[in-house]
């Protein structure tokens, strides 16, 4: 694979081969009318920690069988937390920075020391961004859909020339670790780690499930990626949080929409034999090494033909110190559950 970002953006783009029938599509998908927010369901007054739902603790099979990170699968117990029923939006960031000062990775620029022989424009402050190509040509390479773009960050996350302006209920993405973690930090919370995003996002199901299709209730791409996105789940990019129904816990957009950050490191042989090798799209040979953290649950970009990760059992790497335009994070809180209601009679 020919290398053109240092900074491993092939971590997050999940590089596959594309069926040669599509290579020749030009034209772009037509957005569906965008919608600037959905209705999430009221809270109680008295709800204990506003904006968050209670996830009992379980035991569970950590892991799916679907691609070979997943493996091998574990038995595994959470105690009970408490976590964001939705992806924090940009409102909720921006109420962050505001009371801090806080400014994001993306708006700084690259640290040389840690990824030495960046070019000048590598070097400048920015993010990997999605950009639909007119045409996809050879093998596929990702590098013709995404791009580094100096001057794309939480604020601008499609690039310079773009806004949140009005976008305030959309998920904050293009951002890192760093960020999350400052972010959890001001709210009091954390991030989840990946038994715990993992056992939420199954709502009490001690397997996974077996249905591997594409789900009907998540902003994920329909059609052949990454040219053709009919928008049949009304959205061609990122939508609101909570446009899509709850699964049984009342989380919402858990599958689907942004990927969402984790606190646990990926290390690609954590799930298999020492001897295997890593797939190919994880480490490509001759790259330098950097640290990666778990992110789970897909985005609007998965598509049958690429990625299909819009499971909860699935898992991918991410570069630290690199925001992306699919991807975005939730906290919880390890706090004591509600308090248990009368008895029945």
């Amino acid at each position: 694979m020919q290398v053109w970002h240092p900074k491993r953006w092939w971590a997050l783009v999940f590089a596959m081969a594309l069926a040669g029938a599509w290579y020749g599509l030009a034209g772009r998908s037509a957005a569906p009318t965008e919608r600037l927010q959905c209705a999430l369901p009221a809270q109680p007054k008295t709800a204990p920690h506003p904006g968050m739902v209670w996830v009992p603790g379980g035991s569970f099979e950590l892991g799916d069988g679907l691609n070979a990170e997943e493996l091998p699968l574990r038995q595994t117990r959470v105690s009970g937390f408490w976590m964001d029923r939705t992806e924090v939006s940009n409102d909720e960031f921006a109420a962050f920075v505001a009371a801090t000062g806080y400014v994001t990775e993306a708006e700084r620029p690259a640290d040389a020391d840690r990824h030495p022989g960046l070019t000048a424009e590598l070097r400048k402050p920015g993010a990997v961004v999605f950009v639909m190509p007119k045409a996809v040509t050879g093998a596929g390479a990702p590098d013709q859909w995404w791009r580094y773009l100096p001057g794309a960050n939480w604020r601008h996350p499609g690039g310079p020339d773009t806004s949140i302006a009005g976008r305030g209920a959309f998920p904050v993405v293009t951002v890192t670790i760093a960020d999350a973690q400052a972010y959890a930090r001001w709210k009091g919370h954390s991030l989840p780690s990946e038994a715990q995003w993992e056992w939420a996002a199954r709502a009490g199901q001690a397997r996974a499930a077996q249905d591997h299709d594409q789900p009907l209730q998540a902003n994920t791409w329909q059609g052949l990626f990454p040219m053709v996105n009919s928008g049949e789940d009304g959205f061609v990019g990122l939508a609101p949080v909570g446009c899509y129904a709850a699964n049984a816990l009342g989380l919402f957009d858990m599958i689907g929409n942004a990927w969402e950050l984790t606190a646990d490191a990926y290390l690609p042989h954590h799930r298999q034999a020492a001897a295997e090798p890593a797939p190919p799209d994880q480490a490509p040979a001759g790259l330098r090494q950097g640290a990666q953290r778990v992110i789970k649950g897909g985005s609007f970009l998965c598509a049958p033909n690429y990625c299909a990760r819009y499971r909860s059992g699935s898992r991918q790497p991410q570069d630290d110190d690199l925001g992306a335009s699919h991807l975005g994070f939730r906290t919880v809180l390890n706090a004591a559950g509600p308090a248990p209601g009368p008895a029945k009679p």
